[in-house]
Order: C-alpha cells, then structure tokens, then sequence
C-alpha cells in the first residue's frame, strides 16, 4: 500500500540528530538561535523548562512534556520568564562542553537541575511541501496528549531511557527516535491546526487522496487538470476547487513543485544524470528542467551536490 505521508518525509529526508542532553542548574537562560530547514524539539526528563518564543508565546514544561519548534524559529530556554539570556554559543563555550555526556550548567543540587533531551530534525536544503508549511508556531506534548498516543507516548520512553543510560550508541537511537516522534507528533496535531487538517484530510480524502497517489507514484506522467480530475472521479471545477482548499495550493502548482522536489532529493542522493532526472521529472528537455529548478532552488542542478556535501 502506498503511504502518501512517507514518501513526502523520504522525499524531504527527514534526519533526526541529537544535539544536546542538558543538566542546568539555575538561575540559567539561553537563546537558541533560529535555523532554515530544521525543526527543533525540547523534552524535559526532570525540573521544568520555559520556552519563549517571536510571537510572544511562552510555554512551561513539565517532566514528560515536549515542544517541538517545527520552522526552526530562534527561541529562549530558561528556568524562570524574565531572565536575561545568553546566546547558546556562549554558553557552550563558556560551560566547556564539547559534545560528549550531559551540557552542564552550574553544579548544585542534582535532584533540582532541568534534565532534557533537545533534538534537532533536519530537512534537505530547499525541501518543502503543503505539509511543512501547514505546521504551526509551536507543538506541545503533553501527559495527557501522550496517554492518547501509544506510539507517541513509547518513542518518548525510548528517547529518555537512552538519554541516560550513556551507552555506545544511544545517540544514534535518540537520532532515529526523534523521527518517529515528529511524524507522531504531527498526527497528534491534526485536530488543533486547521491548516495541517486540512493537508492530511487531503492525503486520505476518497478523490483528492487518489490524485495525490498518483502524482507521487509518477510525477514525470503528462498530468493536467483534466486527468487528474478524471482519475478522481470528479468534474474539472469541483476537483481543482476541492484540491486547493485542502492542500493550500492548486492541483498544478502541486504538480510543478513536487516534481522539482523529488528532482531535488534524487540528484542530492544519486548519481543520476541531470537529463535522467529531467526525463523522470516529466521535462522534455535538460535545458527546460535547469531553469525551472534554477528558478525553484537558486542555483542549477549541476550544484545540488556540491551544497549538499558542503
């Protein structure tokens, strides 16, 4: 069975990396700073955490809560609201740490310092989809969100006890774990953001969901409206209606730009021809594919590999 939602995340390449396992001690506070293609997360084993965020938000962890930062937006950790942050940088610099144990700030009481496992969640350089996009500001997991999901509330279990059991290749575990998590997490969202409803209603709609199966299974097919509204069982005007309003954009652009995306991934990850890419891509000609991947992504085809290697 083809799963829509793990083809746009291979697509993408979702990574999951973990960053840090903090120990802080108060009084502590940190901006951690904005990062493209990334989304972050914050999961508090022990102590509370606040985040506060751009907009204003402000959000308190509890022990077994986890926020995730799905746009990459710099934010503010600290043990109290209204304490004057430093940057990470500094911090890191300042604490001596370097990448091995636990980010340690301050020495006090073991029992009364902030424990958490902050994870960073990368995407491919110039990857996107409706679906990223229809993310909100901030996702909060809390005790009684993972009650409601088995899969959710075990991946996090993992995650803390690997975090603390400092054993060869627990990172590499968090790494993976964290994406289960997000892809999780984005499921257990749906109900609250409008948005991200609406994409993955989308996905598992009767008609929508079969043009979007068939997009994905082979973009580079000669698709118009006109086949696609067919292919759903819908006339032209009611399909190309009903496409745009749950996935944000319309049925073409969709097309267009999924096209480009899997053309992205596949030149990042193989060693394919750009004329082979092209081909597969729907593109009748090399020439024709550059500029429209140029004009997407800032920079020819030719480069892809280059910047992702960088």
């Amino acid at each position: 069975m083809f799963d829509l939602l793990s083809d746009v995340f291979e697509t993408i390449r979702l990574k999951g990396t973990l960053y840090f396992r903090t120990d802080y001690s108060p009084p502590w506070a940190i901006t951690v700073p904005p990062y493209q293609q990334a989304a972050r997360f914050h999961f508090v084993i022990q102590g509370c955490c606040h985040v506060s965020l751009p907009s204003g938000s402000n959000i308190v962890l509890e022990p077994g809560d986890v926020v995730l930062i799905p746009r990459g937006r710099g934010h503010v950790l600290a043990d109290r609201l209204g304490r004057a942050p430093a940057p990470l940088e500094r911090v890191i610099q300042e604490s001596g740490y370097d990448g091995k144990g636990a980010f340690v700030i301050g020495k006090s009481d073991p029992q009364a310092t902030t424990q958490m496992v902050c994870g960073h969640l990368g995407f491919s350089q110039g990857a996107d989809h409706p679906l990223l996009g229809a993310l909100p500001e901030v996702i909060l997991i809390t005790q009684p969100d993972r009650a409601r999901y088995p899969l959710l509330d075990e991946s996090l279990r993992l995650v803390a006890r690997r975090a603390l059991s400092d054993e060869v290749g627990a990172a590499a575990s968090i790494a993976r774990l964290s994406e289960v998590f997000f892809i999780e997490a984005v499921r257990a969202s749906v109900e609250r953001h409008l948005p991200l409803a609406n994409v993955m209603a989308a996905m598992t709609d009767l008609h929508i969901g079969r043009a979007l199966e068939l997009v994905h299974k082979t973009p580079g097919d000669p698709w118009t409206v006109e086949t696609l509204a067919k292919a759903s069982g819908m006339s032209r005007s009611r399909f190309a209606e009903r496409f745009t309003e749950l996935v944000g954009v319309a049925p073409m652009a969709y097309v267009t730009e999924w096209r480009l995306q899997k053309a992205l991934a596949r030149l990042s990850s193989s060693k394919a021809s750009v004329k082979e890419v092209a081909a597969q891509a729907g593109y009748q000609s090399a020439a024709a594919f550059a500029r429209a991947f140029s004009q997407r992504f800032g920079i020819p085809p030719t480069d892809t590999r280059d910047l992702e290697s960088s």
